[in-house]
Order: structure tokens, then sequence, then C-alpha cells
């Protein structure tokens, strides 16, 4: 297992419990500010909670999206979590459009309003859902998902959610009254989940435990 994890630092990520779950490993944790900490990374995480413009203004601040995009092109494993997974499309249409860091093509958009029976349901979508395999995947084999079991809950808090414009970088989805979402991306050396690992229990440090490991 490679214990060394570098976690940005841009005000507005959850990043006690993603500390906490990686501290769980005995990860040894770096928090990363700077453009130079980024690029010094091994593997890194980018977590977020908030608005999708608010994301990217912090990161921008920082000097952050050059670094962010230049270490995703060194092959060296990289890992998004919610606000974080949906800042690594394109675009997002989250009070207006705003421009991604565009690491996998697609643009995000709001939660349906309404199951697919046309009933007006909760939005944010909050809580525990079941995992389901992509459609045009077989299986989470070579993949940081390798242990987590097909239709394991994790827990999610979200309004927007992100549409990869391939079906092929859909890692996992989730159904919501009928609605199917996506639950997590991959693009080769690429991973981001909308749901939050940290605070999914064994299913979620499963998925961290694979993040140091493989």
């Amino acid at each position: 297992m490679n214990s060394k994890i570098t976690i940005i630092d841009y005000g507005v990520s959850n990043l006690l419990n993603v500390v906490r779950a990686f501290d769980h490993f005995d990860a040894d944790i770096t928090l990363a500010e700077t453009p130079e900490a980024v690029m010094a990374a091994d593997r890194l995480v980018l977590p977020g909670v908030g608005a999708f413009s608010g994301g990217m203004e912090e990161l921008r601040q920082r000097n952050l999206i050059e670094p962010i995009k230049e270490f995703c092109t060194s092959g060296k494993l990289f890992l998004g979590i919610c606000l974080g997974m949906q800042m690594m499309l394109e675009s997002s249409e989250e009070f207006g459009h705003f421009a991604g860091l565009g690491l996998i093509p697609g643009q995000v958009l709001p939660v349906p309003a309404e199951g697919a029976d046309g009933k007006p349901h909760k939005v944010p979508h909050i809580g525990w859902n079941e995992l389901q395999v992509a459609g045009s995947r077989d299986g989470w084999q070579d993949s940081i998902f390798s242990d987590v079991e097909t239709q394991a809950s994790m827990y999610f808090v979200h309004s927007f959610m992100a549409v990869p414009d391939n079906p092929d970088h859909r890692l996992a989805d989730c159904d919501y009254d009928g609605q199917i979402l996506c639950a997590a991306v991959q693009l080769d050396n690429m991973t981001g989940c909308q749901f939050h690992p940290e605070k999914s229990g064994d299913n979620g440090l499963a998925i961290i435990r694979r993040f140091l490991s493989f």
C-alpha cells in the first residue's frame, strides 16, 4: 500500500472527514494549498462541497487549476469527491454557466425534480443509495471500486449531477426514483465519486483503501 496521499485544501471542502478516512489506514497525508504541493503529489485527492462556481473560483485564486490538469496527465492516481468530481467535467449549469477543469468531457446538470413516474421528489438527493454498475461496463475490476460489491450503499448529498458525454466514462450509477444518476466516473488514472466515501462506512473505506493500494 502506498501510504502517501495529498489532499487539496482550497477552503470549500469537508476536509476533516476526508483526512480521517485516509488516516484510518495510517496514510502519510499532505494538505496542498500551493501549485508546488499539487505537482509534488504521488496520489491526489480533490474533495469539495458547495457550489461549482465557488469551488472553481477558489482553485483559480490559488493558481491550482493548471497544476491539477498537469498532474492528471502524469498517470498518477487522482480522486475527485462530490463537488471535486463535478469539477472534473467541462462545465456546469449550476446558477449560470461555468467552466470546469475539463478532465472528462461532459457537463453538470440539475438532478431531475421528478421521478420517472412524473411525481415530484426531493432535491437535493440526500441519503443512502445503492450503486449499480454503469450500463457500458461489465464490472468494476481494474478500478478503485474493485473491492465494492454491486448494490453497496453509499451516502449522497447533491442537487446537481455529472453527465459525461461518453457513457464509457461512467463507472457507477444509482437509481433515484427511476432516474439513473451518475454516481462515479473514471477515465484512465482519474476517478470521481459523487457520493462521499468518507461518510459511507465500510463500503466507502474499501474505495479509499483500494485508492491507496491500486
